[in-house]
């Protein structure tokens, strides 16, 4: 199997990664909102945790209220950066984690680009009570997580050269 092949395949994968990774943030957003909203907070863990329902219209902590355009706007370029990326990366294994964390952001801009262009709002429902954390949704893990297991390998995994697929021109023999 040649090159071209071996990266359609492998966007084919992410691609479908992606559409069931939106599937499971959407089908925990419509429970919540079926089991949660106007109803008491389902405490899993007193003074731990629990499952609450928010309507979010911003972001964490209650920053930048209203502001759907904005949020629009970041996600879709975070998408067209990711997509780049992915576009660009050598099929090398070392970089399969970064391919993964990738679709794990985009996957998580999609989820909360559907709630903020259908409702106007993200749904949230994941409430650490014991830190008082804000509350959150799956998609918001999916970026989160990812966003901090990608600082590490770039601080302490990739080298500068390993990234510089990003930066530099197709070869003859990947074209």
């Amino acid at each position: 199997m040649n090159f071209k092949n071996n990266k359609r395949i492998s966007l084919i994968t992410d691609f479908i990664l992606c559409v069931l990774l939106i599937a499971l943030d959407q089908v925990t957003k419509y429970f919540a909102v079926r089991y949660l909203k106007d109803k008491p907070a389902i405490v899993l863990a007193e003074g731990i945790f629990e499952l609450r329902y928010l309507e979010n219209r911003g972001a964490a902590f209650g920053m930048l209220q209203n502001q759907k355009g904005f949020f629009i706007i970041v996600s879709l370029i975070v998408l067209a950066a990711i997509a780049y990326l992915l576009f660009k990366m050598p099929q090398e294994k070392k970089y399969v984690p970064l391919h993964f964390l990738l679709v794990l952001i985009a996957s998580g801009a999609v989820g909360n680009m559907i709630d903020r262009i259908r409702l106007e709002y993200v749904v949230d429902f994941f409430y650490f009570v014991l830190i008082n954390f804000p509350i959150f949704n799956v998609a918001d893990i999916y970026v989160s997580v990812s966003c901090v297991v990608l600082a590490i390998l770039m601080l302490f995994v990739y080298k500068d050269e390993d990234l510089e697929f990003a930066s530099r021109k197709k070869s003859k023999e990947e074209m």
